[in-house]
């Protein structure tokens, strides 16, 4: 590919309602969970969010979210002065807002994308396990809502 060509191809990727956001949802709502995408009233604002059990979920892209980042590092070849210096920022950036919401009492789940893509049933079933802990744990009045 030219600079040009995958410049346009780079621009061309969404940061929110991606393809394993919308697999992820799809099957969370067909498991019966109701929740918000991309709440700009959560911090960080998740992809997927279920205030009433205050439950933060991140679909986190491989490449862009630094997934094995010790050993994929090297494998950048084009433009590495200025990848790698933006994918230590996202990962900083995702520690932040793991440590902000953690501290205001949300559970945060970081899902990988080739989780999702081959894992799905996997990470439905962990997601629903966590809103029962979190649903186990509310005050009997917060319950009835």
């Amino acid at each position: 590919m030219t600079e040009s060509q995958r410049s346009y191809c780079m621009s061309r990727i969404k940061g929110k309602d991606t393809s394993i956001e919308r697999i992820l949802s799809k099957a969370l709502w067909h498991k019966g969970l109701r929740f918000r995408k991309n709440s700009k009233a959560i911090y960080g604002h998740p992809d997927i969010s279920i205030r009433k059990y205050r439950i933060a979920i991140f679909c986190d892209g491989d490449f862009w979210h630094g997934y094995d980042w010790e050993n994929r590092k090297d494998s950048i070849k084009s433009n590495r002065e200025y990848w790698i210096p933006k994918i230590e920022r996202n990962m900083a950036k995702d520690e932040e807002v793991n440590h902000v919401l953690s501290a205001m009492g949300f559970t945060v789940i970081r899902v990988w994308e080739h989780e999702i893509r081959k894992d799905l049933d996997d990470t439905v079933a962990m997601i629903l396990r966590a809103v029962e802990e979190n649903k186990a744990a509310l005050p009997a009045s917060r319950k009835e809502t």
